[in-house]
């Protein structure tokens, strides 16, 4: 398995990315462990959650995903063999049942991920994102507060989801200031879906080293024939 660095970092990723998205809803616990004892089998290294997980998104089963993936890590004990990424979600995401919207407040962030780092039974995120853009929340206060967290060491690195390009370049200025650096933007990207060519933010990515990380690569199957 290839590996990349992620952004202008130190952390080395595989080229695939095991998306975790499913585990709670579409997977029970039992076959998200197989999951992930295939692709770390394969050199599969870099994990992706969120706080939202499963989808589609319910009050009942929020959280169960990093759960599931805590409770693996826990069992393998490979931690500091994987990569493992997560993202806090904003009020992009409509959901009405966590944090009341869910804003994001200082407190909000310092507890999401306190929680997050909890269900996934880990001392710290490697790639702690932005699930996605705030039309209510000025980008340079949100990435300040994340900015915190990478100086407590719960994050080793920051990065978006979901961003343009001009939102991207805001990002990566407001973290600049703090010395931290945006690694990664996590966009809907494929054959099928080329708009990050097209917007600028494939090119804005380049310019700034951000890793565009992509989801649904295969077009939620379509590519797979």
């Amino acid at each position: 398995m290839k590996t990349r660095k992620l952004g202008r970092t130190d952390i080395d990723v595989s080229e695939i990315c095991l998306g975790t998205m499913t585990w709670g809803e579409q997977n029970t616990e039992q076959q998200a462990f197989e999951q992930l004892d295939l692709a770390t089998s394969e050199g599969i290294n870099f994990i992706d959650a969120a706080e939202m997980y499963p989808v589609p998104p319910r009050a009942e089963t929020q959280g169960l995903t990093e759960s599931y993936l805590g409770n693996w890590l826990a069992k393998r004990g490979r931690r500091d063999d994987l990569v493992i990424a997560s993202k806090v979600a904003g009020p992009g995401n409509g959901l009405d049942y966590l944090r009341d919207g869910p804003r994001l407040t200082r407190d909000h962030i310092r507890q999401a991920c306190e929680d997050s780092l909890r269900r996934l039974k880990t001392a710290y995120i490697d790639l702690y994102q932005v699930h996605w853009p705030f039309t209510l929340l000025r980008i340079e206060g949100l990435m300040d507060r994340l900015a915190d967290e990478v100086e407590r060491g719960r994050v080793r690195a920051v990065g978006v989801s979901n961003y343009s390009a001009a939102q991207t370049r805001r990002a990566h200025a407001a973290l600049a200031e703090r010395g931290v650096p945006l690694v990664s933007n996590q966009v809907n990207y494929s054959l099928l879906h080329r708009a990050p060519e097209r917007n600028g933010l494939l090119d804005a990515c380049r310019e700034l080293g951000v890793t565009l990380i992509a989801y649904t690569p295969l077009a939620s199957g379509a590519l797979t024939g």
